[in-house]
């Protein structure tokens, strides 16, 4: 039998106040800076609505797509969702820790820690794919959890729905989903193997996801393509930070909290059903060095052992006298200054450089968009009249085709194009495109495109507004000539990362 005794109260008063700040706070501030490159892309790719693209499936550019037709597409209308999904991860994880039986120290402890920790303010500031996945993930833990210690087999049920959905977000869920079988194999209760509605979760799970898998099924796999591609480049680098970032990606001043989550279940024998998440978290840290993926992927289970962690916490420090809970406030005090200058636009784009843009690039990519698109546009007037019905743009990249696509218009310019992921898709240029080529960026070294698009020359470099260095500051445009058409020099250009 599961585990029937009645649970705490839900904090909802106290958990209302702090999501509602977290609310109006990342509101107020998700205009300051522009779109980032990959929020631009997921716009474009919400204009095209399907059941996949290159490098994600469909959720997050749908999410862009509702958002922006609701709220008006500028970067406030589009995070507009990114908040709501913020806010409502940090009420299922307040909810896991209510499982732990966290009363409402536990759970106000746990919603502070997860609104103002750097990973959620990253992800709730802005859309990414990883912005549904948090929520996912929670919602798959809570889910989880609920089952076990019930035992009651009708959560199956829930933890396929979010499997399913998970699926239709980020693949990665097949980690979250592999390391807490694991958990359940090895620590138990394996007796919610045996019910029959596992059989009713796996079918609502493969419903939901089969669409995904037979889009990128006919397509080749491009995802696995680029997965590959992203373990070949950054392999190595991301398993040397993997440790690292671990302390430092939610807050290292959690890093004793999520700690004392994974130890809780081996010494309270009432909280044993619950070995599993703790096994999970190793299991998928192990699957991701193995697979050379970005630390970041094994931050979502992280939260879930916060709230584990969050009693243990509590008690450590009531039993502590006013020195170590003077040095514990001082030290969460300048973790979370930390958190908010890393994760919130809450200084000028001039002050990103040095060490803010190396603890986190993503604020210097929503910087100078609509500049790089002037620049752009200049470099266009430099094609004689005459020859502009003929020419074509192409970018170097997604972020770079967002912008132009976006931007573009209200300068005159025409639909760019581009063999960067998904752009790949939605090209190539008319072969009656026969005219100059206007060279956004550029092609690596020894590609396909130094015999495709030739005699280029330099017209114009990009200068990122404030001076950010980003990846798109010092950018060339180049006017060049096609060599084939385009039809038969599209597929040999393309580009998975």
């Amino acid at each position: 039998m599961g585990d029937s005794r009645e649970l705490p109260r839900f904090a909802a008063l106290q958990v209302g106040i702090v999501v509602a700040v977290q609310a109006v706070v990342l509101t107020a501030l998700s205009g300051r800076f522009g779109f980032h490159r990959d929020e631009l892309y997921f716009v474009a790719a919400g204009h095209r609505p399907d059941w996949g693209y290159v490098d994600n499936p469909p959720i997050t550019p749908w999410l862009a797509r509702a958002s922006t037709a609701v709220f008006g597409e500028t970067p406030t209308g589009l995070r507009v969702v990114a908040t709501l999904l913020g806010v409502a991860t940090v009420v299922v994880v307040t909810l896991i820790a209510r499982e732990f039986g966290g009363g409402r120290g536990a759970q106000l402890f746990t919603a502070l820690a997860t609104a103002l920790s750097s990973y959620v303010l990253v992800i709730s500031h802005m859309l990414a794919t990883n912005s549904a996945d948090l929520l996912l993930w929670s919602l798959i833990a809570l889910s989880g959890l609920k089952l076990l210690r019930t035992g009651d087999g009708r959560w199956w049920l829930a933890v396929g729905a979010a499997a399913g959905v998970g699926m239709a977000n980020k693949w990665l869920v097949l980690l979250l989903l592999s390391g807490l079988g694991v958990g359940v194999l090895v620590a138990g209760p394996r007796r919610v193997l045996r019910s029959r509605w596992l059989a009713a979760g796996i079918g609502i799970a493969a419903l939901l996801t089969a669409p995904v898998v037979l889009w990128q099924a006919r397509h080749g796999w491009p995802m696995l393509t680029v997965a590959g591609g992203i373990s070949e480049d950054d392999g190595g680098e991301n398993r040397a930070l993997f440790v690292p970032m671990q302390l430092v990606l939610l807050s290292p001043v959690l890093v004793p909290v999520w700690v004392a989550g994974l130890v809780r279940p081996w010494r309270d024998p009432a909280l044993r059903w619950a070995r599993a998440l703790a096994i999970a978290y190793p299991v998928v840290c192990v699957e991701l060095v193995a697979l050379g993926g970005k630390p970041y992927y094994a931050i979502p289970l992280l939260l879930p052992l916060v709230a584990l962690g969050a009693d243990p916490a509590l008690r450590w420090l009531r039993r502590g006298g006013t020195a170590r809970r003077a040095l514990t406030g001082a030290a969460t005090a300048v973790c979370l200054v930390v958190s908010v200058l890393i994760g919130l636009p809450v200084v000028p784009p001039p002050a990103l450089d040095g060490v803010l843009l190396a603890m986190n690039k993503e604020p210097g990519e929503q910087v100078g968009w609509p500049e790089f698109t002037d620049t752009v546009a200049g470099a266009w007037a430099r094609i004689p009249a005459t020859e502009r019905d003929t020419a074509v743009i192409v970018a170097g990249n997604y972020g770079e085709a967002g912008a132009i696509e976006h931007y573009g218009p209200t300068r005159g310019l025409p639909q760019p194009y581009s063999p960067h992921m998904s752009y790949a898709d939605w090209g190539p240029p008319p072969d009656r495109l026969v005219g100059p080529v206007l060279l956004v960026g550029g092609f690596e070294r020894g590609s396909p495109a130094a015999h495709l698009i030739t005699g280029c020359r330099v017209v114009a470099k990009n200068r990122t507004a404030g001076g950010v260095d980003n990846d798109e500051n010092g950018t060339p445009i180049s006017l060049c000539t096609l060599t084939e058409p385009w039809s038969t020099a599209w597929p040999k250009l393309r580009q998975f990362y």
